[in-house]
């Protein structure tokens, strides 16, 4: 048996051999894009490379051929990956964000008419003060209902709770996404402290009842149970509880709010920071009507209803990381009226004015059953 110093040797000669054929195939990948450039062609063509995996893989042993198909379908996508540098891809998604871009990247705006869930006090009010720093809020029962405020042009902007470092994905949130036509403008992450409020003079030992948001109910889950046999009422919105507490003549409640609440409604903090970890932090979106690009926009959403076969995402993937675009969340819903298929979103930092990037958006908006250009924007 050969040591493994030779078998090592004899790797690296077939290493060179294959970086070496490996930028000749570029080489002529190359022209191909250049090609197709001037043909007015897709760059990814799905039949060829399956023809190209049956031809390679025909007379391999069964052992090897799944880690050959693995080694060919990188080489497929590392080759367009590179392809796209010389073609320019064109599809409805990318012409509108195109015409955005060549309208001006702008400002963002320090003055708006802001659509929030809930009333004074609730967190995204809070997140909205922080994005527009003069901002004109209009209060509404849902999120479904500053959806339509936006889309109707009631309201300039939206905002609106998508994610939780603790809790999770607000699902109802990424649902309702689908369900309306809107552009992601900015995001920030907010710090979230909860606070246990209730009238002046109640002590935690009175309390038989606490009113909040399913989300803190999530987020303070290790202070409610040492609070012992305590009902814990869900309501719409934790700024919305804090109003029932005051609104009450019991004396026996308590809500899990904002500590902006506490003034706003003329409650006593009974425990401040209630929450089971001091990083907490809630990430909201600013939702526009029009697409529009402004200053810094180095974050990119997109959704996509993906083909259901083996595979499907996996490639999608493979193109972000063949462009070195770093993927910072994926979250997957299942799509009504269907078996077990879902609709995927994804945010990438990736520059958006970016030919290649562009190209990828185009490439997906093309093959995809469905695909969805959520905006470019900011985070703060």
């Amino acid at each position: 048996m050969k040591d493994i110093n030779e078998l090592r040797n004899e790797i690296n000669a077939i290493d060179d051999s294959i970086a070496s054929l490996y930028e000749k195939r570029m080489q002529i990948a190359k022209a191909i894009g250049e090609y197709k450039q001037e043909k007015k062609l897709c760059v990814g063509d799905a039949n060829r490379e399956r023809q190209i995996i049956n031809r390679v893989t025909k007379e391999m042993p069964e052992d090897v051929k799944l880690y050959a198909k693995q080694v060919f379908e990188t080489l497929f996508n590392t080759s367009k990956a590179y392809q796209t540098r010389f073609v320019e891809i064109e599809s409805s998604a990318i012409t509108a964000l195109k015409n955005a871009l060549a309208e001006g990247v702008d400002k963002f705006p320090t003055t708006a008419c802001v659509a929030c869930q809930g009333v004074a006090g609730a967190y995204s009010q809070i997140a909205a003060d922080r994005l527009f720093p003069i901002a004109d809020i209009m209060y509404f029962k849902d999120w479904d209902a500053v959806f339509k405020a936006v889309e109707k042009g009631l309201c300039d902007y939206g905002v609106l709770p998508i994610e939780n470092s603790n809790a999770g994905s607000v699902n109802a949130v990424y649902d309702l996404m689908r369900k309306h036509n809107f552009y992601i403008v900015r995001s920030i992450k907010l710090r979230i402290q909860h606070y246990l409020l209730a009238k002046a003079g109640t002590q935690i030992g009175d309390i038989k009842e606490i009113f909040t948001h399913e989300q803190a109910v999530a987020q303070c889950s290790e202070f409610i149970r040492t609070l012992g046999d305590v009902k814990v009422t869900v309501v719409d919105n934790t700024a919305r509880a804090a109003e029932m507490v005051a609104d009450s003549t019991r004396t026996d409640i308590a809500c899990i709010s904002s500590h902006d609440c506490k003034d706003l409604y003329a409650l006593s903090i009974l425990e401040p920071n209630v929450q089971n970890n001091e990083n907490n932090y809630t990430r909201f979106i600013a939702i526009a009507k029009k697409l529009k690009v402004y200053e810094n926009a180095r974050k990119i959403s997109i959704m996509a209803n993906l083909p259901h076969e083996a595979g499907s995402l996996n490639k999608v993937l493979n193109r972000f990381a063949s462009l070195g675009l770093n993927l910072t969340k994926l979250e997957s819903r299942p799509m009504s009226n269907t078996s077990f298929e879902f609709a995927f979103y994804f945010d990438l930092e990736a520059c958006v004015e970016s030919k290649e990037v562009q190209n990828l958006l185009a490439e997906l908006d093309n093959t995809c059953d469905k695909f969805v250009f959520l905006g470019a924007y900011e985070e703060i």
